[in-house]
């Protein structure tokens, strides 16, 4: 073979090679990728019966986990003034009270269009460690120079507890009416009362952090049902769907595995 004879097969068999990677080129589409769309953050207002807070905060941090993006922030309180801070605007997407009676004043006013029930607390004695004063039982509340604390009675303890010692025919001197059964409690646990009648779940608390031990009333009485709703300003808008889901993650498995362990009865 001639030398111009494989110079010429040569740029044959270039050409060739050329025009396959050309035809590869053209064969396999240019891949780009599609950004994927970002959900927007969203924080969400509960407001909450203070009896919940432990439990509650809990409850949010999960939530926040299992839906990215979605944060929640309590305010907690008398579930009497909850409904209040509502009726005067202040903006929450939930709202959850310690009892029905509250909850139903809040639909009334058209803050709540719908209710559900996901817990139950009974009320029992807070007293200082070992009992010093040898509290038995709720007649013993009745004791002449006793420092008994109690909840005010528009709140749904310090309804509970009225309704429950009139029935047991029982009449009390409390030397303060709190705002809500936190600051009942805490009267014991800082030294500044003898005894409180607060829920069995505030009992668990103080016992835990070794600030005080629980004694059952020893009385008939009938738990408060706890029913947590989306406000009316929660069920529209964007963070309908959060509040929704918020709601349905409490009423679940899930939420009420921590309501059980802080306490609370089944609804």
């Amino acid at each position: 073979m001639t030398k111009q004879r494989r110079t010429g097969s040569v740029l044959g068999i270039m050409v060739v090679l050329a025009a396959l990677l050309g035809l590869s080129a053209c064969g396999t589409p240019a891949t780009t990728s599609t950004p994927q769309p970002t959900r927007p953050s969203v924080t969400l207002t509960v407001f909450a019966a203070a009896s919940l807070a432990g439990p509650f905060d809990q409850i949010g941090t999960a939530f926040s986990a299992a839906h990215p993006g979605v944060t929640v922030r309590y305010s907690y309180g008398g579930s009497s003034d909850l409904v209040s801070q509502l009726a005067s605007g202040a903006p929450a997407d939930v709202l959850a009270t310690a009892d029905e009676r509250t909850m139903q004043q809040a639909k009334d006013k058209g803050l709540v269009p719908d209710s559900t029930l996901f817990a139950t607390n009974e009320l029992a004695i807070l007293v200082a460690p070992k009992n010093p004063l040898g509290i038995g039982g709720a007649k013993d509340l009745a004791k002449p120079g006793l420092k008994l604390v109690v909840c005010a009675p528009q709140v749904p303890c310090g309804a509970a507890t009225d309704r429950t010692l009139k029935a047991a025919g029982i009449t009390v001197s409390p030397v303060s009416e709190e705002a809500n059964v936190t600051d009942t409690a805490g009267k014991v646990t800082s030294g500044q009362a003898d005894a409180a009648v607060v829920y069995t779940t505030d009992v668990a608390k103080a016992q835990a952090a070794g600030t005080g031990i629980g004694v059952p009333l020893g009385v008939d009485q009938t738990p408060n049902r706890y029913p947590i709703g989306v406000t009316a300003t929660g069920a529209s808008g964007a963070q309908a769907e959060s509040a929704r889901q918020y709601v349905a993650y409490v009423t679940g498995a899930d939420g009420q595995a921590v309501l059980a362990k802080a306490g609370f009865g089944k609804p």
